[in-house]
């Protein structure tokens, strides 16, 4: 019998942050700005959620030469149904997290 686990804060955050993006991508960077997730979190954390299926990924060209390129991601659409049915904790720390880097 397969375990389901349950989703850390962290990752609740990443999936909300990516779901108020409505289908857009997005740089790692920029979601650590608005989660307030560390790299060391977040990169393997996003990593995790690819695996699983639930994000898309693509290297984008650098921008000006000499800049290397940028990994961009955006949620699956199994991503959207997870993140739909995982919200962040409405009276949780996560919730408030993401709340201040939006103000």
């Amino acid at each position: 019998m397969t375990r389901s686990r349950s989703f850390s804060p962290a990752a609740r955050l990443v999936l909300a942050a990516l779901l108020d993006k409505a289908g857009s991508w997005s740089y790692g960077y920029d979601l650590a700005k608005i989660t307030g997730i560390k790299s060391g979190t977040l990169y393997p954390l996003l990593i995790r959620l690819e695996e699983r299926g639930l994000l898309e990924t693509e290297w984008q060209p650098p921008a000006e030469p000499g800049r290397p390129p940028r990994h961009i991601y955006k949620l699956t659409a199994a991503g959207i149904e997870v993140a739909r049915a995982n919200p962040i904790e409405p009276s949780g720390a996560d919730r408030s997290s993401l709340r201040e880097v939006r103000t």
